[in-house]
Formats: C-alpha cells, sequence, structure tokens
C-alpha cells in the first residue's frame, strides 16, 4: 500500500516554505505515472480514497503541511484474475477530442 501525500507549501529541504503552486495537478500527473510505471512491472493496482483521510496523517507521521490524497494499493494479481468486461469499453478518439 502507497500513501500518497500533496503539499501546499515546501521544497528540498524540511526548512523550506515555497508555495507549491498547481499542487492537485501535479499530485494527480505523478500518480498517473506511478500507476502507469507498476503496471508496466506486472503489478496491479487499485485506487482508494477513503473520506475522512486525515487518519492517514497520523499513521503515517506526516506534519500539518500534507494532505493525504490518495492511497493505492498495489500487488501482483491472482493467476486468474480478469478485467471486468465494462472496464473494456472505450470511447473512440473523435468522441473524446477536437482538433482544430
Amino acid at each position: 500500500m502507497i500513501a500518497i501525500f500533496s503539499q501546499k507549501k515546501g521544497g528540498i529541504s524540511e526548512e523550506d516554505k515555497n508555495t507549491n503552486y498547481y499542487v492537485h495537478e501535479s499530485v494527480g500527473i505523478a500518480t498517473g505515472f506511478l500507476i502507469n510505471a507498476l503496471h508496466n512491472a506486472g503489478l496491479a493496482t487499485l485506487t482508494h480514497t477513503p473520506k475522512p483521510m486525515s487518519f492517514l496523517n497520523k499513521v503515517c507521521q506526516r506534519g500539518d503541511n500534507e494532505r493525504a490524497y490518495m492511497l493505492l494499493i498495489t500487488g501482483y494479481p491472482a493467476e486468474d484474475a480478469t478485467i471486468p468486461a465494462h472496464a473494456k469499453i472505450k470511447k473512440s478518439l473523435n468522441d473524446i477530442a477536437t482538433f482544430l
């Protein structure tokens, strides 16, 4: 299980208090890259966002400047694991994109 946190202020060292911009977007993109890397390594993932998530700060011993973003459950899939049929149905590119 990977606990992913966001940080509104920070930097390279713990003393840094720089404002981090586009926190949700940056954490979301980084999490997407992580999920893709895990899948390429042959691991399965499940995203989970429990409510409330504030308990994770205490469990993971994170500071007040950090907020839990997501739990990423990760492991090797069972030999007989399957993908639900509805997960294989995808919209066409023309349905989701407009090219100018």
